[in-house]
């Protein structure tokens, strides 16, 4: 498997939804078409609730991986 290199990163642990999806929402759109944003959450619902909701924007989700007790990273390009 080949490691996806992140343009960003956003470390939003400690925020709960729909904070995480804003804030990843609002990063995004500073970045250029293409780019990938590396997503660092630990709120479980989260994990659900901002790929969908990116994938609702258009965006393209590339990854959901639990990455530790209770630790998420989300990885998504940016689409538009």
């Amino acid at each position: 498997m080949q490691e996806i290199k992140a343009d960003r990163e956003l470390d939003i642990r400690g925020e709960v939804c729909p904070f995480t999806f804003v804030k990843s929402k609002l990063v995004l759109e500073q970045m250029g078409e293409g780019e990938v944003l590396r997503v660092l959450i630990d709120y479980e619902p989260s994990a659900e609730n901002v790929p969908k909701s990116m994938r609702e924007e258009g965006q393209e989700v590339l990854a959901v991986n639990k990455i530790g007790d209770n630790l998420w990273e989300i990885i998504v390009r940016k689409r538009k």
